[in-house]
């Protein structure tokens, strides 16, 4: 298969064509940072440093990859977590595997358990609270994932994290602002408050923040692995709060819980081999249908940043966001990767795309057998080491802090993924996303995702990222992979130009403010596009091998992330 491209923010490099008008021009972000010995991108600084030590340690790309995403846990409450989940693409020696340690339903939970007995959802029950938890996977994924293919031992691994969480890290101005836009949901619960609204306020950015009873924890996890968090006093701390704020979750849910190693969603694309993940994220089949029927449209040879390539990408996006419709996780009765991107589905999908006329999603069914009605606070890091070996990995709590309920002694805050069932079918979720009955609420069930790790790699040089986002994870991925494989931009740029994005429904274009210039927003419009123009479209982190054995790390600046290489100099090759 093949693949997709945006609009740009490369109007700031390069001069658009006489078909358009220049838009404001944010100014040019410095280039990605070069260098050898491996590379990371992550959404904080504190978490990326964590990453290079392992690195300078003598560690391979999973090790790294595991100690920044033990850091997020401690610097990046919203989404960094032992509390969540979240899926791996692994690319060592030239093989790729992907982990699933996607967070389960609880044994206790029901189809119907956030509906009133009239059948109408009850506001915020999958939200808020521990009835919207489910079963934490990282702490056995992330341990599975070193027990495979890491190199240094676990305890050095770990290490980083806990003098963070012991000795304190400064809270960013990030972190600060968050804390103030989610002071309500966090004071719901004093376990929480107490932590993380000391005195009555949220922590203000330059505060020392410690974090005793998780950085305890940590050290556990140190010397007993998993068991550590899902068995013992942890499990029963967990059990215990969640019994008290009516949750379901319970000890016994967190020792049965078990990562899983599937195979990727593999395709190539103008030339490039290209692995994602496979359900329940949504993510790979999403990437890979679009990139088809793209191809299948002649978008490549369209202008650039013109009318008629955002065109045919919302076309394309809105017929593979209306097959997630039908999509569940492992083991559900939803529609299967194999289905969607079966040769004739794609080119039925690709005769319905008219260049001059958007296809209204009413009229959008999703693949035909069934015809029945996802906090953007996910985080995603990338990293290289000196072998050209690449992670890429998403964590999530789902919303911003979870479900809000932070288990006392252990500074851990709880997911609210739960939501990402479809509690009530046919109404959209936090994300805006309509999902269908596949994926509805069942014990030990995983919550369908969208979730796009990626990892694509071609003569020599390799490329992991992905972004957080909800719905708009596998848009902003798929075109920065875009800007790198059909336009060839330098990293940086690739991350930086301004983005798109379109979910079937609600039925429109979002826009970032300097992604259309002004005669492609008229040329869609009359097109039969609604557009709404919004802040920002993800925040994708990624790293690049080149085949010359140097390394980069490009950081996106709409997240403040944080991007930085092991070393300086020259590559041995």
């Amino acid at each position: 298969m093949d693949h997709v491209n945006t609009p740009a923010r490369a109007a700031r490099t390069l001069c658009l064509t006489l078909l358009l008008a220049a838009a404001p021009l944010p100014a040019a972000h410095p280039p990605a940072p070069r260098g050898v010995g491996g590379a990371v991108a992550s959404a904080e600084d504190q978490a990326t440093d964590a990453g290079l030590e392992v690195l300078r340690r003598g560690g391979n790309a999973v090790d790294a990859a595991v100690a920044t995403a033990l850091a997020l846990a401690v610097v990046h409450p919203q989404a960094g977590n032992l509390g969540g989940g979240g899926f791996a693409v692994v690319r060592m020696d030239g093989a790729v595997s992907t982990l699933d340690f996607r967070e389960t339903a609880p044994a206790g939970a029901r189809k119907n358990m956030f509906l009133d007995r009239r059948g109408e959802p009850v506001d915020g029950s999958s939200l808020v609270g521990p009835l919207a938890a489910g079963v934490p996977g990282s702490p056995a994924g992330l341990h599975e994932l070193h027990s495979r293919y890491g190199r240094l031992p676990w305890p050095t691994v770990v290490a980083p994290a806990i003098r963070l969480a012991s000795r304190g890290f400064v809270v960013g101005e990030r972190l600060a602002s968050a804390l103030e836009e989610h002071a309500d949901l966090l004071s719901r619960f004093p376990e929480t408050a107490s932590v993380w609204l000391p005195g009555g306020s949220p922590a203000a950015a330059g505060t020392i923040m410690r974090l005793p009873g998780l950085a305890t924890l940590l050290r556990r996890y140190a010397e007993h692995g998993p068991a550590a968090v899902t068995s013992g006093p942890a499990a029963a701390a967990i059990e215990l709060v969640s019994r008290r704020y009516g949750g379901v979750l319970r000890a016994t849910d967190l020792a049965a819980y078990t990562p899983v190693w599937r195979e990727p969603v593999r395709f190539r694309a103008w030339g490039w081999e290209v692995a994602s993940m496979d359900l329940p994220s949504s993510g790979g089949i999403i990437l890979a249908e679009t990139a088809d029927l793209l191809r299948r449209t002649g978008w490549e040879r369209a202008p650039r940043f013109g009318a008629v390539q955002a065109h045919l990408l919302a076309e394309a996006w809105r017929r593979a966001f209306a097959d997630r419709f039908l999509l569940g996780g492992p083991g559900s009765t939803g529609v299967t990767a194999v289905r969607l991107l079966d040769p004739a589905w794609l080119r039925r999908r690709a005769a319905g795309i008219r260049r001059d006329r958007a296809t209204p999603s009413d009229r959008v069914e999703p693949w035909p057998g069934r015809r029945r009605m996802e906090s953007r606070e996910t985080t995603h890091l990338s990293v290289a080491d000196g072998k050209g070996n690449v992670v890429a990995l998403t964590t999530t709590l789902n919303g911003s802090f979870g479900c809000g309920l932070l288990v006392p002694g252990l500074d851990l805050l709880l997911n609210n993924e739960m939501d990402d069932f479809t509690t009530a079918p046919g109404r959209p979720n936090q994300f805006g996303l309509v999902q269908g009955e596949a994926n509805t609420v069942a014990p030990g069930r995983r919550m369908l995702s969208s979730m796009s790790p990626t990892v694509l790699w071609r003569d020599g040089e390799v490329v992991a990222l992905g972004s957080p986002g909800g719905s708009r994870i596998p848009t902003a991925t798929l075109q920065v992979m875009l800007n790198l494989v059909v336009f060839h931009d330098p990293l940086q740029a690739a991350v930086d130009r301004p983005r798109i994005h379109h979910q079937w429904r609600p039925d429109r274009i979002d826009a970032e403010p300097d992604a259309l210039a002004p005669e492609t927003l008229a040329a869609l419009r009359s097109r039969g596009h609604t557009v709404l123009f919004v802040p920002s479209l993800g925040r994708v982190n990624a790293v690049r091998v080149l085949p010359d054995g140097h390394v980069e790390a490009a950081a996106d600046p709409r997240g403040g992330g944080s991007a930085g290489v092991a070393a300086e100099g020259r590559s041995p090759r």
